[in-house]
């Protein structure tokens, strides 16, 4: 049932630990202190591994009408997985702290550009230090290789497409990977405007997860999913959440229920607010 193949635990990555064409990436990130998630890994990673940075790395810079984190430019996404090692042979595996939220989205634009070898560690860093797994100091780096990019560029949701598909009866649904609350517009940490995009229906990404942050069978995520697509099973999919990268933890969620892979809004919720006639909903869906 579903795609497993997207997860690695701890006991299978410490028994590929001597392969040298593995490529281990941490994507630790806090968004309110950006410095936080590299001083983090300097002080201490799972050895081996490269540090990709959310904001300098896995996006593009922020632009008049852009999302939080928007898309970064293929070529130039090329260059940097070639910088920290990743060519067309190379096994990747990517953490961050614990649930895979943030390295999910390294996991996604890997991929979008064509680089299936790429697998996220079920538990992330956490689970590897509590089965006794090791950590090593300092910067990794490898010697810069060519990546081939080869962008999937069908697997990317436009605002426009939002907005067209909302005046006619279409098949699609889109999904907001944000917490009820922010969904809801009861709070907003860190957007300037609340609320969700009106007709989205709301799947917090952590519900994929179990309490120590290793994700559900996948029988209980394809239960999980059931429940919200009962009323369209065959529905068309697309994920958003703030900027684009938790939402992509609902695309790993999806496969591994055994669902088709959902498209990304990449510009999300902090790319829907920079024009204040898009329509804004407030409560449930």
């Amino acid at each position: 049932m579903g795609d497993t193949k997207m997860l690695i635990n701890v006991e299978q990555l410490q028994a590929r630990m001597d392969d040298r064409e593995l490529r281990i990436m941490d994507c630790r990130f806090v968004l309110s202190q950006p410095i936080v998630g590299r001083e983090s890994y300097l002080q201490g990673h799972i050895p081996g591994a490269v540090y990709a940075d959310l904001d300098v790395d896995l996006a593009a810079a922020v632009g008049p009408g852009t999302g939080r984190h928007p898309l970064p430019d293929a070529t130039e996404l090329a260059s940097t997985f070639g910088r920290l090692g990743v060519s067309a042979d190379t096994r990747v595996v990517v953490y961050d702290e614990t649930s895979g939220a943030l390295a999910a989205r390294a996991w996604w634009l890997l991929r979008w550009l064509g680089h299936e070898q790429v697998t996220l560690l079920d538990g992330g860093l956490g689970r590897w230090q509590a089965s006794g797994g090791p950590l090593e100091e300092g910067e990794v780096t490898f010697p810069t290789v060519h990546f081939d990019a080869i962008p999937r560029n069908d697997w990317v949701l436009a605002t426009d497409e939002i907005l067209q598909s909302a005046e006619r009866d279409s098949n699609s649904l889109l999904i907001d990977a944000r917490d009820e609350a922010r969904y809801r517009g009861e709070i907003e940490p860190i957007d300037k405007v609340a609320g969700h995009i009106p007709g989205s229906v709301n799947l917090p990404f952590q519900r994929s997860l179990n309490d120590d942050g290793t994700w559900k069978t996948g029988a209980e995520l394809k239960k999980m999913w059931g429940k919200v697509l009962k009323e369209n099973p065959e529905a068309h999919l697309s994920v958003m959440c703030g900027s684009g990268v938790t939402a992509c933890h609902l695309i790993i969620s999806a496969r591994l229920a055994g669902i088709a892979e959902p498209r990304l809004y990449v510009g999300s919720w902090s790319e829907w607010i920079t024009d204040p006639t898009r329509p804004i909903a407030i409560g449930n869906a």
